[in-house]
This record gives structure tokens, C-alpha cells and sequence, in this order.
């Protein structure tokens, strides 16, 4: 970055105020200006950057955006740059583009690792605070248990029983006992805090046997190492691009086996209707057949009665005339026969009547006079 680029701007604003743009350039070479200014400004706060990373911290000049000057010390300020620059335009040396393009990987790279310090440290914050909350889950259940224990054998005792030494006596049992659990409790994780302690000092020891040995290692073996992580990161990102093939074959097949199971769930309930359709078949087929037997009985009957009354009509032999009418007038004589001792029955049986009463009457009134006077002996 020169003197000469931050020149140009200028020059061609005082240019255009002097030609008289219209608004809607100037609002546009605003725009433009703006933009650059934005850019440049970008760019130099990351300059600045690099170049207070390498310079010491005793010898550091003062940023542009601390110095705080007047608008006169500014434009005398600015006015001295340009008659420098006008002066000694030669004498000025910027940065190249590699040069700049060195930087710029220096500082995206200083960025990256940022981003991995801050990720690191917020998943271990993220880390700390779930377990945090999964302690305060736990400690909580327990609390939800204690308590429910408490009223379950302590408080309904007491509402029953208050005021007697019994239930005194269960609150102390249960207090006693609760201690008894925390002392257990507490001697449990003092012992698996001891032993943690054992597993981090090894770690630690095995953690400061492999630093030593990494001091211990050359460039050939840096470059081996870079060389085999480099190798490992393209088989890691085939690995990746396996998995995400995988993971996409996963869920078409997890798409169909859904369209099999609802097909298989539909197939399961046809065959429960079939399966009820054809008991309700068999048992219509069944009582068809019983009464398919019970119809070729009542034609086997059918049958004989009508082979019978055919051959009774066969055998009929029509009657002469006047035996016909002789038989004829016999059957109404005997009927008349019929009707006029029925009457006389009737007669007969109205006289029974008339005398078993006249009897009954008779006897009676022997009995009366019996009553009365008694025969002598």
C-alpha cells in the first residue's frame, strides 16, 4: 500500500467537484470511494496486526485509529504527505503482492487457530456446564426420592400416630440411616477420587514421555510425520466422503424398508379381513350344506309322498252313480241318526242332573231329621 494509491482517490474527488458532477455520480463516487476506503481500511488494521506480532512490544508505535489529532493538525498532516509524496514519489517502496499474500495466509492461519483455541474452550465449557446440569439432574431425582421416601414411611406414621414415641423414634431411624447412606457415599467417591488422581498422574508422566520424546525428534522425522498426516487426512477425507455416501445409501434404505413396513402393515390387515371374510365364508358354506341336506330330505319325502299319491291315483277306481247315492243318503241318515241321540243324551243328562239333586236334597233332609230325633235302640 503507497502513498500514491491513497493520492488518486483524492484527486479525482477535488477533480469532480471542480467539473460540477451531478448528484447521482457524486453519489455513486461516494459509494465507490466508501468502498475502498472500507477495503484499505481492512487491510491496514491487519498490516498493522502482523506487523505489531513482530515488532516488540516496548518499541511499538501508536496505532492511526489511537492517535487522536485535530482536523488542522490533520489537514496539515495530509498536506505534508502529499508535498512528500510529490516530492520523493521514487523514494517510496509498498508491499508486493506475494508479500501480501504471505501475510494474508499468515493471518487466516492465526485466525484458524484462534477459532480452534475458542472451539476447544467453549466445548470445554459445554462439557462443564452438562455436567453441571447432569449433577443437578441427579441431585435433584434424589432429592424427588428422598422425599418421597420421607412421606411414604415418616409422615403418614406421624399424621396417624402424633405425639407418640414410635414415630420420634422412625424420624431419628430414618435420619441415622440417611447419614449412615451419605458416609457410605462419601467414602465411595473419596475412593474413586483417589484413584482418578493415580490415573491422571500416569497420563501425565506418559504425556511428559512423549513430549520428551517429540524434543527428541528431527526435521526428517517432522517431515515424515507431516508427510503420513498428510496421508492420513486424505484417507480420512475419503473416509468422510464414504461415509456421507453411506449415510445417503442408509437413508434410501431406510426410506424403503418405511414403504416395505407400511406395505407389510397394509398386506397384515387384507389377511386379517380375509382371514375373518373366510371364516365367515366357511360357516356360510356350512349351514348352506345343512340345509342343502336338510332340502334333499324334505325331497326324499316329497318324493315317496308323491310316488305314494301317484299310485293311490293310479289305483282310484270312480264309484257307480247310484251306489254313489245310496251310500250317500245312508250318511245322512246316520247323521240325523247321530244328531237325535245326541238330543236324547242331552235329555238324559239334564234328567241325571235333576234327579241327583232331588237325591242330594232327599238325603239332606233325612240327615236333618236323623239330627232331630235319633232312632231308638
Amino acid at each position: 500500500m503507497t502513498d500514491e494509491d491513497s493520492e488518486t482517490p483524492v484527486s479525482g474527488l477535488q477533480g469532480g467537484v471542480e467539473n460540477e458532477l451531478p448528484v447521482i455520480q457524486l453519489c455513486g463516487l461516494v459509494e465507490e470511494l466508501s468502498y475502498g476506503n472500507s477495503a484499505l481500511k481492512t487491510e491496514t488494521e491487519m498490516f498493522e496486526k502482523y506487523y505489531n506480532k513482530l515488532e516488540p512490544r516496548d518499541q511499538r508505535h501508536p496505532r492511526l485509529s489511537e492517535i487522536k489529532i485535530s482536523g488542522a493538525e490533520f489537514a496539515q498532516l495530509q498536506g505534508r504527505r502529499r508535498s512528500k509524496s510529490r516530492i520523493g514519489l521514487d523514494h517510496v517502496i509498498g508491499l508486493s503482492c506475494d508479500q501480501k499474500c504471505e501475510l494474508v495466509q499468515k493471518e487466516l492461519e492465526d485466525m484458524k487457530d484462534e477459532i480452534r483455541h475458542m472451539r476447544a474452550n467453549a466445548e470445554r465449557d459445554l462439557q462443564h456446564h452438562e455436567a453441571i446440569i447432569e449433577e443437578a439432574e441427579i441431585r435433584w431425582a434424589e432429592v424427588q426420592r428422598a422425599m418421597h421416601e420421607f412421606k411414604k414411611d415418616i409422615l403418614k406414621t406421624i399424621s396417624k400416630k402424633k405425639g407418640s414415641i414410635l414415630a420420634t423414634q422412625k424420624v431419628m431411624k430414618y435420619i441415622e440411616d440417611m447419614n449412615r447412606r451419605r458416609d457410605n457415599m462419601k467414602d465411595k467417591l473419596r475412593l474413586k477420587n483417589v484413584s482418578l488422581k493415580v490415573q491422571r498422574k500416569k497420563m501425565l508422566l506418559q504425556l511428559r514421555q512423549k513430549e520428551e520424546v517429540g524434543e527428541a525428534l528431527h526435521d526428517v522425522d517432522f517431515q515424515q510425520l507431516k508427510i503420513e498426516n498428510a496421508q492420513f487426512l486424505e484417507t480420512i477425507e475419503a473416509k468422510n466422503q464414504e461415509l456421507i455416501q453411506l449415510k445417503l445409501a442408509s437413508g434410501n434404505t431406510l426410506q424403503v424398508l418405511n414403504t416395505y413396513k407400511s406395505k407389510l402393515h397394509q398386506a397384515m390387515e387384507m389377511s386379517v379381513n380375509l382371514d375373518k371374510e373366510i371364516l365367515l365364508r366357511n360357516e356360510l358354506l356350512e349351514k348352506i350344506e345343512r340345509e342343502t341336506l336338510q332340502v334333499e330330505e324334505d325331497r326324499a319325502k316329497a318324493k315317496a309322498l308323491n310316488q305314494k299319491l301317484r299310485k293311490q291315483l293310479a289305483e282310484f277306481r270312480t264309484p257307480q252313480v247310484m251306489l254313489y247315492v245310496r251310500e250317500k243318503v245312508l250318511n245322512g241318515d246316520l247323521e240325523k241318526t247321530i244328531k237325535m241321540w245326541e238330543r236324547k243324551v242331552e235329555i238324559a243328562e239334564m234328567s241325571l242332573k235333576g234327579y241327583r239333586k232331588a237325591w242330594n236334597k232327599m238325603k239332606t233332609t233325612n240327615e236333618q231329621l236323623q239330627a232331630i230325633c235319633p232312632p231308638e235302640k
